[in-house]
């Protein structure tokens, strides 16, 4: 049986604005960057590492932790506004056109989710090897009665069911993406749909708690408690 090439893509552009210098700042004495990079370098059916970065200076870092920096992003993809699907398109592409290099799947891994484990990935792996899932993905559950305000400030209730009931078991259960955690794809489904999560994708549920994503101080303040404290927490959730 030919080995499927599964090529690990970490993206890490500059100019984060919430937290600065978000994915090279210190977490618990080392970059964020490198618990991605080395966590990625313990999957056993990875066939490449690479950062997706624009950054110098990121791209210096990576390769001292073990990943590769075959080219920078160029700058129109790394704006606030800038695609993440445009951005693997662009990697993916030049990938072929340099190196003739052409992987069957892309384990995306983001940097901000310093509590994701190494049976997050292996799960998400093994559900798309064992189904006709095109993508899989990591999710946490969250509250089922979710709403958003529409332009005159109504509150508007999204996961409305049949019947309203004030008891939450009653309500099906509503669930977000967490990060990602990760995300795994089939490369001819990305290049066909041009997007990550494609039409045929399934999911993996993980704890909540562990879902953080650094996306402001505040989660990466969180963060820290939680991983410092990552064993205490999950013993004690398992004793209530």
């Amino acid at each position: 049986m030919i080995k499927k090439k599964v090529l690990v893509v970490i993206p890490a552009r500059a100019g984060s604005k919430r937290i600065p210098n978000k994915n090279i700042r210190n977490f618990f004495g080392k970059p964020l960057i490198a618990y991605s990079i080395e966590q990625a370098l313990s999957v056993s059916f990875a066939d490449r590492i690479i950062v997706d970065t624009d950054s110098p200076k990121i791209a210096k870092v990576a390769e001292k932790y073990g990943a590769e920096v075959p080219f920078l992003r160029p700058a129109r993809l790394a704006t606030d506004k800038a695609s993440a699907n445009d951005a693997l398109l662009y990697l993916l592409l030049k990938l072929k056109k340099e190196e003739n290099y052409f992987p069957d799947y892309v384990l995306y891994l983001q940097t901000t989710s310093p509590l994701r484990e190494l049976k997050d990935i292996e799960d998400c792996w093994n559900l798309i090897k064992q189904t006709d899932a095109d993508t899989t993905l990591t999710i946490c559950p969250t509250h089922p009665r979710l709403y958003y305000l529409d332009d005159k400030k109504n509150i508007v209730l999204v996961n409305r069911p049949k019947k309203i009931s004030s008891n939450v078991q009653d309500w099906r259960p509503a669930y977000i993406l967490n990060g990602c955690f990760v995300y795994i794809v089939k490369t001819s489904a990305f290049l066909r749909e041009k997007s990550v999560i494609t039409k045929n994708t399934k999911a993996v549920i993980c704890e909540k708690w562990r879902s953080v994503d650094l996306d402001n101080p505040e989660d990466w303040a969180l963060a820290e408690i939680l991983y410092k404290n990552k064993k205490s927490v999950a013993d004690r959730i398992k004793k209530i």
